[in-house]
This record gives structure tokens, sequence and C-alpha cells, in this order.
């Protein structure tokens, strides 16, 4: 309390004055009705506050401080922390709760200390909240166990998500920046996308498990006795529990169609990726993917981040459209191929320079030169219905409409919505290209139209610096030693003459130039070696 010196000015004159009347008032409010709320009936307090995070409530931290100064009245942290709810003074809260808790025995307290942390701690990974993040996971384990087994599918789904999110948030570090303000935001966002999966499974072994009951006391069910149709998409000809998990099939042609010799030039390159269901790949362990690409990209530690984040809790991959913007031979093409190798996937690269739409999005079966378009033939390469494709230098695609511009007929493939039922112009069916990811890069966004900028994801590609020279070095000579036809071991590192050297002509920049010094270099060093 004040000493006799501070009015107006200080945090005592708050301290003095209590909780924010109005704050107490609308979280009394608010939290009266909770009391008729069945989604909160019998659950503890943090498992409460847990559910109205997860169902986005208003008004959560005013029902928080109405509860504390309902059963802690006077508490001046209470009232530091309504006034300025960031994590620091939610922490002294909590940890004034605790100590109350211990010297006035009241084990209410905790509860409302855990409650105060759930609702303050950040989302990033910050070595000085870890302790303050782990009770809280715990906490909301012990308190979610016992009670699990009375609850709803729905209530025991929502805080499952809730649990399991939180437990992994430490681990995802700077995979979510952006995705939420603080950490409960973020366990919302992670925990969906880790359960919804396995939802997704089991929806699918119900319907296989409903399916073999029938088959069991009926007579099995023929799907060869239903009529085929060229055109028919994969809801009309077979339920989803005929697929197996993690697969899709892209795409159905009459059989008879394919033999027959009317399009069967057409078909040949992409005929064994139609009617049969393709696998997707699947996301490995982002971890070991950010540390490869930070050791080959050291100066693009943003991007990947940004770029793994549509990655974090899905099983198989699949990016949003990503334009990335920088200037010429800072590394964007070899950072996507890299990326997609890393991935496990299939890079397909389009020159957009010497490509129309009509190429890219297929050709009518009229004309000799038809083919199916870029997307599928992509697919066909990679044998698996989610490959990446490059579309390079995007601002340099050609402007004129005879053949139809490429930026045109893009928007159909970066819309999830209609990929799922791009109309092949070649095969003339119905294709279903939504799992294709599709990465642009461009040294400046000026030529682009406004929908192509509107569907891509815009990231600025940084460049490299003096700094970053030992991170790069291995790398471009193991691809140098590639285009000589060795293996990068019978290439020697550089010396340290050699590295003063590149040092000296490379102040950082176009990692094309780089690549043509270390080349000078080896050079150079190659005419020594002859001469001894």
């Amino acid at each position: 309390m004040s000493s006799g010196g501070q009015d107006d000015e200080g945090d005592d004159y708050f301290f003095d004055c209590g909780p924010d009347p109005e704050k107490v008032s609308v979280g009394a409010a608010a939290d009266a009705a909770d009391d008729r709320d069945p989604r909160l009936e019998g659950l503890p307090r943090l498992l409460r506050y847990a559910i109205l995070i997860h169902d986005h409530e208003i008004h959560i931290e005013e029902r928080l401080i109405a509860e504390i100064e309902e059963i802690c009245p006077g508490l001046p942290e209470n009232t530091a922390w309504g006034r300025q709810p960031d994590v620091h003074h939610g922490i002294r809260l909590a940890a004034e709760l605790d100590r109350l808790a211990v010297v006035e025995d009241r084990p209410v307290l905790r509860s409302l200390a855990d409650s105060v942390r759930l609702l303050s701690l950040p989302h990033g990974y910050l070595a000085e909240f870890f302790d303050d993040h782990r009770r809280v996971a715990q906490a909301l384990a012990l308190a979610f166990i016992p009670v699990a087994d009375d609850l709803d599918d729905q209530r025991r789904c929502d805080l499952e998500s809730m649990v399991s999110g939180w437990a992994a948030l430490p681990t995802i570090g700077t995979l979510i920046v952006g995705q939420a303000d603080c950490a409960a935001r973020a366990t919302v966002w992670l925990g969906e996308r880790m359960v919804q999966y396995r939802i997704r499974q089991a929806e699918i072994d119900g319907r296989q498990s409903a399916r073999r009951e029938h088959e069991r006391t009926h007579e099995p069910l023929d799907a060869a006795r239903e009529p085929a149709t060229s055109g028919a998409t994969n809801a009309d000809t077979a339920s989803n529990d005929q697929i197996p998990a993690h697969h899709v099939v892209v795409g159905r042609l009459d059989k008879a169609l394919i033999r027959s010799g009317a399009i069967k030039e057409i078909v040949e390159p992409v005929k064994h990726v139609l009617n049969t269901a393709l696998p997707l790949v699947e996301t490995p362990p982002l971890h070991d993917v950010r540390m490869q690409l930070m050791r080959e990209f050291p100066y693009a530690e943003a991007v990947i981040d940004d770029m793994l984040t549509d990655l974090i809790g899905r099983t198989t991959i699949r990016l949003h459209p990503l334009l990335l913007v920088g200037d010429p031979g800072g590394g964007k093409s070899r950072f996507v191929r890299r990326l997609g190798e890393v991935l496990g996937l299939t890079v397909w690269r389009t020159d957009a320079s010497q490509a129309d739409g009509s190429v890219f999005s297929g050709t009518e079966r009229r004309w000799h030169s038809a083919e199916p378009c870029h997307p599928l033939l992509a697919i066909a390469r990679a044998k698996a219905a989610n490959p990446l494709v490059l579309l390079d230098e995007i601002e340099k695609a050609a402007t004129r409409t005879d053949y139809g511009r490429l930026w045109d007929c893009l928007l159909a493939f970066l819309e999830r919505e209609t990929a799922a039922r791009y109309p092949d112009p070649a095969l003339q069916i119905p294709l279903d290209l939504s799992h294709v990811s599709y990465i642009a890069t461009a040294n400046i966004l000026d030529p682009l139209p406004a929908p192509i900028r509107d569907r891509f994801r815009i990231v600025r590609f940084p460049k490299p610096t003096v700094a970053d020279l030992e991170g790069l070095l291995p790398y471009l000579l193991a691809a140098l030693a590639t285009e000589r036809g060795l293996a990068p071991e019978w290439i020697e590192p550089l010396d340290n003459e050699e590295c003063r050297i590149v040092a000296v002509a490379w102040k950082g920049g176009s990692v094309r130039r780089l690549r043509r010094i270390l080349d000078a270099v080896l050079q150079s060093r190659d005419r020594l070696a002859s001469r001894h």
C-alpha cells in the first residue's frame, strides 16, 4: 500500500480501489450464466475455463477476476492483472494465490492460480515460463482423467484436444508463430489439428466395420454391378470406406475407353494413376525438416517457419499456395526444390516465362497436341496424389491471351474447391487435384494481377549475407560435385586461404554469383593440382 506520497499515479492507487467494478460486474454476470450452461456442468474449474477458451467465449478474464474477488477479496495482484492482463502480472497473481493456498490452507486457490496461468502464458516456447506451462499441463491432465468417462462425446473430444494441444505446445516452438496471441488460443488451433485425423480415421473404421457386418449377414455388395460413367467422381462410383486411409482417387475413366485407340496417346502418360487409390505423402517429423533446411538456408529461418506452419497437425502434406518474392539469385527456386525433397515430395517445375494457360491447364481433346493438365502429369510422375508444383518466375508469364494466360488458368487450381472437381479438357473427366501444393517464385510483384496475388500467401525471401557463408559452402560444394558427376566427398572442403578468397569476392546477395565464385576456386585448385 502507499505510504503517503502515492496518489493518482501509482499501482498502489489501483490496489486500494480494488478490481475494476465494471469488469467484476461483467465477469460475475457471465459466471452466473455459466451455472446454467450444460457444457460446464460437473467440470472442475480449470476444465471449465478450458471449455470456454475452446468455444471462443468472451469475457473469460473478467469471469476469473470476479471469481478471485469473490473467493479472495481485495487481492492487489488481482487488481493489477485486471488492469493489465499480461503474462508478468498473471504469473505474479498465480504465485500469490499459490502462497495463500499454503499459508491459509485453502486448496481452492491452487485451481484459481492454474486458471490464471492458463489464460496468461504466451504461446511461443519461452524457458522463463516452462515450469508454469508444465504445471498447467499436469493440472489439466489430472483434472480431465477422472471425469472423462462421465462426459458426453463432444465435451470429451473438446477437452482432449485442449489437454493434448497444451502438452504439445512447447515442442512446436516457433512453428506456430502468428496463429494466436497466447498459449491458450494456440492450444485450440493445435489441439483440433492433432485430433481431427484420428476422428476421420475412426469414422472410416466405423464404416468399414459396418460394411463387413453387412456382408457377413447379407449378400455381399457387388460394386461391379454399378454402372460406371466416364465422368464420374469419387463419390459417384465408390464410397469413402473403399479407399484406404491417406489415399485418394484423382480420376475415373471408363476402362473400355482407355483400351480403345481413340484417346490412347492422351491417356498413356497418366493411365497408371486413373481408377486407382493413390497414396498421399505423409508429413515427416517437422523438427527434422526444419533443422535440415536451416542448415542449408540459415538466412531463411522466418520463411521456413512460415511454410512449415501449414503442416502442424497434418498427417499428410498439403501447403497453402505460397509466393516467394525476392531479388534474383537469392536461392528461391533451390529452396523450393529442397523443401520438396526434404518433405519427400516430387517437385514438378514449370518455367512460367515459357508456359501458357492452354498447356498448363490441359489441351482440348480435338487437337493433335492434346495432353492432360500439368498437375495431373505431376501426379503421374510422383505416383502420389500430393506432389509439389513449382511455378518459377511467375511474374514473367506471357500477357498475351491468344492461347490463354497462365495467370488466368491457375485460378482454378489454387482454389481447393474448384481443384477437387477440375474438368480436364483432354480426358474430359473431373479430377480431384485438391491435394497438390503450389509454390511460385517472383523477383517483383508489380506485373501480377490482383486475383493471383489474392490467392497466394506472399512471403519475402531474404538475401544471404557474409555471415551465412559458412553454412552455405558445404551444400554448394556438394551441388557442384553433383554437376561434375562426382560424389560430394570427392571434393575437399575449402581451406582457410580459399575461404578468405571467397569472402573477399562475395559480399552477400546472389547465391548464383557465390556458386560461380566457388566454381572458379575449384577450377583454380584443379589447375594447381595438375601442375604437381
